[in-house]
């Protein structure tokens, strides 16, 4: 299927480098309100270019469009798409609400066509391993669910561009920016939260609205308790990885970037303990956090196998894996979050 990419940064990079790799995709051109971004992109990667939205989507040969314009400029974009009847992908956050969000769900049901989200992460073996292993009950009562992104960004980062560090287009700071991946996993696994508790502040950025480092306790549907920490004020040589941590009555799992820590229950399943000992383990502790320091360092395989689904679910007339709802899920969790932050009390989410 022919793809066009709205956006013209380091993410249009990344998307074009995914669509390429991919067998059954093919990059057909790219949106971009700037001719000289444009015209680079091109001359990097191939395909047609275009500052006008409107003749971009207007290309009868364009079927999936994906998004890469900054978080809080993603409802607008998305829903032209959908009106000129191109499937969506968007990069996350799908939007920096949940009421935007629904907006890009009615637009794309009411035009029919697909709308989903980019959460790369979810498509690593280590995090369909422990989806599984939380699926089968393995864990038992769920007890205590936690996530940590200790990351770091330097004030370059946020100087290099006006929308960075913005409510309106950021959406958020560490949490909403850095963080979501992660809390999308935790969620994934091990379901969605009921309340929250939280404190932020920024406390090494200068000339940002938003947080640098946030702190939450959640309480979860199934009763389980946690802890949520995200920051881009940790320094490190190397750069944290993301940790997820479940733990519950029968055992314990805790998962760095792309592989386990910990992995152990009380009750064996051979085969699925075997393959995660012998290829989703970590080779060594103190291992450098994937895109932790480096926003760039991140490879484009995610994006890839969450592009590769998305065509798939289209062929097979299915919701892809990441569909609007799904990617609702960690924005509306990531909100709550904020106001509790804001007013200082318990928020429960609907």
């Amino acid at each position: 299927m022919k793809f066009g990419i709205i956006g013209a940064g380091m993410i249009a990079n990344f998307h074009a480098e995914a669509i390429k790799a991919m067998a059954d995709g093919e990059l057909h051109s790219f949106y971009g309100r700037r001719q000289e971004a444009v015209d680079q992109l091109v001359a990097e990667h191939g395909g047609k270019g275009y500052t006008d939205l409107d003749q971009f989507l207007a290309d009868p040969e364009l079927e999936i469009v994906t998004i890469a314009t900054p978080s809080g400029a993603h409802l607008e974009p998305a829903l032209a798409a959908a009106a000129a009847k191109k499937h969506v992908i968007c990069e996350k956050p799908l939007e920096v609400t949940p009421e935007r969000i629904d907006q890009m769900i009615a637009a794309c049901e009411e035009n029919g066509v697909t709308l989903s989200g980019i959460f790369n992460r979810r498509f690593q073996p280590a995090i369909q391993a422990f989806k599984a292993a939380a699926d089968a009950g393995r864990f038992g009562q769920l007890t205590m669910c936690d996530a940590y992104v200790k990351w770091y960004r330097d004030q370059a980062y946020y100087d290099s561009g006006a929308w960075r560090g913005t409510w309106a287009l950021d959406g958020g700071g560490a949490l909403m920016n850095q963080g979501i991946h992660t809390i999308d996993q935790l969620i994934y696994v091990a379901g969605d939260v009921k309340a929250v508790s939280a404190t932020s502040a920024c406390l090494i950025h200068d000339n940002i609205e938003v947080e640098d480092t946030l702190c939450a306790i959640l309480e979860f549907q199934s009763g389980a308790r946690g802890v949520l920490q995200a920051s881009t004020a940790c320094w490190s040589s190397t750069g944290h990885p993301a940790e997820v941590h479940v733990c519950g009555e029968k055992g314990s799992a805790f998962l760095v970037d792309e592989a386990f820590r910990v992995w152990d229950f009380q009750e064996p399943v051979p085969e699925a303990d075997d393959h995660v000992r012998s290829q989703l383990m970590m080779d060594s502790e103190g291992e450098a956090g994937l895109g932790a320091n480096d926003p760039s360092a991140i490879n484009f395989a995610g994006h890839q196998l969450n592009f590769e689904d998305v065509v798939a679910a289209i062929r097979e007339g299915r919701p892809p894996a990441v569909d609007g709802k799904e990617a609702r899920r960690a924005v509306a969790l990531i909100c709550a979050i904020y106001e509790s932050a804001k007013t200082g009390q318990r928020v429960e989410i609907a």
